[in-house]
């Protein structure tokens, strides 16, 4: 079916797949989209999990150090990946008692393992650059299925960050007209978006507030010689005591600061970051579990900077609904709601109002995919710094024969 043929459709069934900077596994929701336009909606039909294999998984980590990340392991990992996503696709459909015929596309983010989005003039031109891997075309071939992927790169040939992406979706999905609504993302990274009161989508804004749950995880896994990757119901950063030098310090990263539009990611706060956090301790006599609590509430304290940085001097919101992975971790809400509760902000998550943190991401994938589908643009540039709207995204079509 041509792409054309998929978007003039009255109802579409897609699959949207999504991998975080936590390298946790694909996430895959089965999407049921309706209308088109800003009239689009979605209904979560079904939504699956695929954790990655240990060794899959030390293998995407090797690809963050670009010293690693040699063409032939990134060439591999990008086919590997291809099959692991088109499993994962498999897997949510047969989930929901359906053959993979019943799906008219599949819409896949992929794994980030470089995102550069600061030009580089040294060649005279100005180069930004991203790369997702999981190659479309394997996706395609594998479940039979057209498939969406490689999204970013449009927006950065436009000028943009390629990032943040999800707030388009927000906008379709979340906006409201008398309200300004804050929506706070913690994955890996961190990120808000702001929907302005019966603003249009020139009026939103967003960017990544820091870093999320990534060092917290890193904490835990070396507190565990990786037998952990996450803080279980804030646990650790509950039995620990939050050191305020060290959190002064980790707050001085000149990040937080940066004007907008802003994105950061692994290149920033991964691996060397984390090394020093934990030198740092060895230093000073923290246990891990100090190391978690301070992690946990320089998370806390970056969205609450933002908000007052970068929110308050413009609207004021009542509300701050949370998504991701850290949405579960009690210890970091109940840190967050105290930070933002001296601005009258009550802090929800996704599942306070019917919805899905863990399947946000790969249902924004999908509602993304279908405005490719459509030809339309799937970005908003006063959100990702692009100097116009961009139709991201490259289709991939499975073999007829």
């Amino acid at each position: 079916m041509t792409a054309e043929r998929i978007a003039d459709k009255p109802k579409r069934l897609a699959v949207g797949l999504m991998s975080g900077t936590s390298v946790d596994g694909i996430d895959a929701a089965l999407v049921e989209l309706s209308g088109q336009g800003e009239e689009l909606t979605a209904r979560l039909a079904a939504f699956r999990n695929s954790p990655y294999p240990p060794s899959v998984r030390e293998k995407i980590f090797a690809l963050f150090d670009p010293k690693r990340a040699t063409v032939d392991r990134v060439g591999y990992m990008n086919f590997l990946l291809g099959e692991l996503f088109a499993a994962a696709a498999l897997a949510v459909i047969r989930e929901a008692r359906l053959e993979p015929g019943d799906v008219d596309f599949i819409a896949s983010h992929g794994q980030t393992i470089w995102h550069a989005p600061e030009p580089n003039n040294s060649n005279g031109y100005p180069v930004r650059c991203t790369v997702q891997i999981g190659e479309g075309a394997v996706i395609a071939e594998r479940t039979g299925i057209p498939t969406v992927s490689d999204f970013r790169v449009a927006d950065m040939a436009a000028g943009g960050q390629g990032a943040p992406l999800v707030p388009f979706t927000e906008y379709l999905l979340y906006r409201r007209a008398g309200e300004t609504v804050l929506l706070q993302n913690i994955g890996g990274i961190g990120n808000m978006t702001v929907l302005p009161a019966g603003a249009g989508p020139e009026a939103i804004y967003a960017f990544d507030t820091g870093p999320g749950n990534m060092i917290i995880d890193a904490v835990i896994s070396a507190a565990t010689g990786g037998a952990q990757r996450f803080d279980r119901n804030g646990a650790a950063a509950a039995r620990g005591r939050v050191c305020a030098p060290l959190l002064e310090e980790l707050a001085r990263d000149e990040y937080y600061a940066l004007p907008l539009p802003k994105s950061t990611g692994r290149e920033r706060f991964g691996e060397q970051y984390t090394a020093r956090l934990l030198a740092y301790g060895r230093e000073h006599g923290l246990s891990f579990d100090d190391l978690v609590a301070t992690a946990t509430e320089l998370t806390a304290w970056s969205i609450a900077d933002a908000y007052t940085r970068y929110v308050l001097p413009r609207y004021r919101a009542e509300e701050l609904i949370v998504g991701g992975g850290g949405s579960y971790n009690p210890t970091l809400l109940a840190a967050l709601s105290r930070r933002l509760g001296v601005h009258g902000i009550q802090v929800r998550t996704q599942e306070d109002l019917g919805m899905s943190s863990d399947a946000k991401e790969a249902v924004a994938f999908a509602l993304m995919g279908d405005r490719f589908l459509a030809g339309l643009p799937n970005t908003l540039p006063s959100v990702t710094g692009a100097r116009h709207a961009a139709v991201m995204g490259k289709l991939s079509l499975p073999s007829k024969g």
